[in-house]
């Protein structure tokens, strides 16, 4: 099993989430591919674990992550999120089955309001019925799947979604019965419904056909970094 988990200046939470991936998963290899961090995040990332740099880009860092390591199954943690103990022996049951290509778990946030809490409802909801696992729910992949598509389509934005749909193709994606808890904080910055109502928007135009780097550029227009 091997973890790969993508920064882009995590300074203030990294050292706090690869003691925990430590801790909780002291089997599993751990990589860090940090996208250019302008902060501290590649320096404490290397008092922990083997780590890589590259250029910024989700995609681009989780096929460069991949590449370097050994396991059977990947498994894509995002650096602001808490994966509980008990999901690796469900994931490793989960791969018993050979039908089982890949997946991920429920969701939560670290804050609770209305908006975040229905953004979590409808994210699971999505998740079991349309067999989309995006990122912030600690997607898993079978390494030789992972190696026959070409790894993660290093598309500027919705490479979670579209990685999702090139595995349903391969085969079953499952949810785990275990929640990953996420940080709610750009979310809370930029509002919850108003986020929702972005993210829709652009998952609408996606599946549409627009071209993706036309997307991240309305999604960045769409969430402006606090001052």
């Amino acid at each position: 099993m091997s973890i790969v988990v993508p920064t882009l200046n995590e300074a203030p939470r990294i050292d706090a989430c690869l003691r925990r991936l430590r801790s909780d998963f002291p089997d599993c290899e751990l990589v860090v591919v940090d996208g250019g961090s302008t902060d501290a995040t590649a320096d404490r990332a290397a008092r922990h674990t083997h780590t890589v740099s590259g250029v910024a880009g989700r995609a681009i860092q989780m096929n460069a992550g991949a590449a370097v390591t050994t396991g059977d199954i990947l498994w894509f943690i995002h650096a602001d999120c808490w994966v509980p103990a008990d999901a690796l022996q469900l994931l490793r049951r989960a791969v018993l089955d050979p039908g089982v290509v890949g997946g991920g778990l429920r969701l939560r946030f670290d804050q609770r309001s209305l908006g975040l809490d229905y953004l979590a409802a409808s994210s699971n909801l999505r998740a079991r019925r349309l067999h989309w696992i995006f990122g912030d729910q600690a997607m898993f992949v079978r390494r030789d799947v992972f190696d026959s598509v070409g790894g993660f389509p290093e598309i500027p934005l919705m490479e979670d979604l579209e990685m999702s749909r090139i595995l349903r193709r391969r085969g079953r994606l499952v949810v785990l019965p275990t929640t990953v808890t996420a940080s709610a904080r750009r979310l809370v910055e930029q509002g919850p419904w108003r986020m929702t109502a972005l993210m829709q928007l652009l998952k609408l135009q996606y599946l549409l056909g627009v071209d993706p780097e036309r997307i991240r550029r309305r999604y960045e227009a769409g969430t402006p970094r606090p001052r």
